[in-house]
């Protein structure tokens, strides 16, 4: 695992520049870092390395391909890369091997084979740069789901990248322009979504593309069209279309197994120490037992656990680890422990972000960096296997609100929505707020956006903002909840989930892997007809049948919840002190984001115990402390302005 940054463009002294980039994103490689120019063509590339495939001087980037034409910087791992070579070997395609690393071998199957083939080829997780020295071309890439992420745009008359934002502040004349739209998507979602980034000017690369810049595109600053290689919708699609048949839930499970089995094993692949994260729930404890199945020594495993109430989920952790027998390690954090993340969150996400399982996934990746230098994770199986609870409610919903006529429908819901905004206590008003919202959608699609959503209007709390076209219109479609399912998987899941991990890992120079979401599973998934996926009231039917012939099922059957802390506690209580000076309405109204009134108004309502407004405030506060952080040059370079 790996950070890589680099620069397109007249600007002068570029070693010096990418050093101070690589030291931001020191956190992602550690061990190493590497520079490459070519100043006939005005670009640099750069590199900072954690070490996880041949830790010799072979794996070390920029990394120049066989033939000379190549020169690439990377960060991820290709798992499948031992079988790219032996097709490459036998097909006479392959160079003189100069050591093992997977850079070596995704040089050599672009030399032979092409961009998108090698990319099509791939099982892994990535951000590319390549540089073509003969075509003057530079290729940037990201990997199928969006694990690793890859950030790229102009800064004033250069093309830059970087795999976090703070790798590109140190480019003189870097904007600083917020992108008030960005925010507007932010309210709604608490977390930025691709291809939008907090600054105006600069995106994300989208999950399973790749995009292709000439020195025409840098001089009239042009944006090429990102390319397809892999799209999550239209695979789910495809493999729905042609569904598996079995003659039993057995062979069914017997197929599921297999295909996992092979994902977590070739996951396993590390020179470095290896372990897993386990809350003792469905999808790590499914992980673990076939990590734990084939290896013969017991695998590192570990789990954090809360004195309050309600939230610690180690117990569950450690009878599943001593029934499969890993070598498990836990942690007890009290809430001193966890409200000292907090201050870090900012720097450590680079732009806002506010999901509040944040502060526990720190604390978990920074135990685990303690033991190993690689942990698999257990995400993506809600999305895949329809989890989440939300989907039996919206689903049930949906179908409710259909039967009621629009004429009707509508106005009661704006009638609600109304009722919700009178002065009074209880939490019953938050619920018939939302409702009002649900009913006055029209298609399926708004009705989920209205669900997930936190601040239901974001133009009236971020002045100026007006929020993009959603992905939600386009993706429900069909049944409603496997489209919840798709549509998460192509929001939710890399814009937050894989973001909350990835930032929180890589802080702390941990590799963290999600086997549930290797391409290969996933297609198989979509391909299993959805009485495998849900039975009843009961999600992920199929992958517990997994779980179950490794671990009993007491031990993992309980009602699902999420990695989370009592923030609405918190917030009313050691974290109120924080919060008030992030929210003071006079700071609010000089800085110019947000509307005050209305944030103002849930805050009150919250620290009154009128209302639980922990998610929306959440939000406002993971902007606030993120403002602090990157303005005035509290990050040593420069200022925040506004577009």
């Amino acid at each position: 695992m790996c950070g890589i940054v680099g620069i397109w463009g007249p600007i002068g002294n570029k070693a010096q520049v990418l050093a101070e980039s690589c030291r931001r994103i020191r956190h992602r490689g550690p061990d190493s870092n590497g520079f490459w120019e070519d100043p006939g063509a005005e670009l640099a590339l750069a590199h900072v390395r954690l070490a996880i495939l041949d830790l010799t001087e072979a794996g070390h980037q920029p990394m120049t391909s066989a033939c000379g034409r190549y020169v690439m910087v990377f960060n991820g791992e290709i798992y499948n890369h031992l079988d790219i070579r032996k097709q490459l070997e036998q097909s006479a395609l392959a160079p003189s091997w100069r050591g093992h690393s997977d850079t070596e071998t995704l040089l050599a199957g672009f030399t032979s084979l092409g961009i998108e083939a090698t990319l099509q080829a791939a099982v892994g997780m990535f951000a590319i740069a390549l540089w073509d020295r003969a075509s003057r071309k530079l290729v940037l890439a990201r990997d199928r789901m969006g694990e690793k992420p890859l950030y790229y745009g102009y800064s004033g008359a250069e093309l830059v990248f970087a795999s976090e934002l703070k790798g590109l502040m140190p480019i003189p004349g870097f904007g600083r322009e917020l992108n008030r739209n960005a925010l507007a998507s932010f309210m709604r979602h608490n977390y930025i979504p691709a291809p939008q980034s907090i600054y105006a000017g600069i995106a994300k690369l989208p999950p399973g593309t790749w995009v292709e810049f000439t020195a025409d595109d840098t001089r009239s600053r042009r944006m090429p069209e990102p390319r397809v290689y892999w799209s999550a919708r239209e695979a789910a699609d495809t493999a729905a279309k042609s569904p598996l048949s079995f003659d039993t839930d057995a062979q069914a499970a017997d197929a599921l197994e297999g295909v996992l089995s092979k994902a977590v094993g070739g996951q396993m692949l590390a020179d470095v120490s290896l372990g897993a994260f386990l809350s003792g729930g469905i999808d790590s404890s499914t992980i673990v037992a076939l990590m734990q199945a084939q290896s013969s020594q017991p695998v590192r495993t570990f789990a954090i656990g809360f004195h309050e109430k309600g939230y610690d989920e180690a117990q569950h952790a450690k009878a599943v680890a001593t029934h499969l027998g890993t070598d498990h390690t836990e942690l007890y954090v009290t809430a001193d422990d966890a409200l000292a993340v907090v201050p870090s969150l900012a720097d450590m996400y680079d732009e806002p972000f506010a999901d509040s399982s944040q502060i526990p996934t720190s604390l978990v990746t920074r135990m685990a960096r303690q033991h190993v230098t690689v942990a698999l994770s257990g995400d993506g199986g809600d999305e895949l296997f329809g989890g989440y609870s939300r989907y039996f409610r919206v689903n049930k919903w949906w179908q409710q609100c259909e039967r009621i006529p629009a004429v009707v429908r509508k106005p009661g819901g704006a009638l609600l929505s109304a009722s919700a905004l009178l002065p009074g206590r209880g939490a019953w008003r938050g619920k018939v707020g939302k409702l009002g919202e649900l009913l006055r959608a029209d298609t399926r699609g708004e009705f989920y956006r209205h669900f997930v959503s936190y601040w239901a209007d974001p133009s009236s709390v971020v002045k100026g903002g007006v929020e993009p076209v959603s992905e939600f219109a386009r993706a429900m479609q069909g049944s409603t909840f496997e489209s919840m399912m798709k549509l998460d998987t192509v929001t939710y899941l890399p814009d937050d989930i894989l973001v909350k991990v990835d930032r929180a890992a890589m802080a702390v120079s941990l590799e963290t892997r999600v086997p549930l979401i290797d391409h290969r599973v996933y297609e198989f998934a979509w391909s299993l007809p959805h009485r495998y996926k849900v039975r009843g009231a009961t999600g992920k039917w199929l992958l517990r049948q997994v779980l179950y012939r490794h671990v009993p099922q007491s031990l993992v059957d309980r009602p699902k919840r999420g990695f989370a802390v009592p923030l609405a506690a918190w917030l009313r209580g050691p974290l109120r002190e924080w919060a008030d000076a992030l929210l003071d309405p006079s700071r609010l109204r000089q800085e110019g984001w947000f509307e005050p009134e209305p944030i103002l108004r849930k805050w009150r309502e919250h620290t009154s115990g009128h209302r639980n407004w922990d998610s929306h405030l959440w939000g406002v506060l993971m902007m606030q402390a993120w403002l602090d952080r990157y303005r005035n040059g509290k990050d040593q370079g420069g200022t925040v302005g506004s577009r």
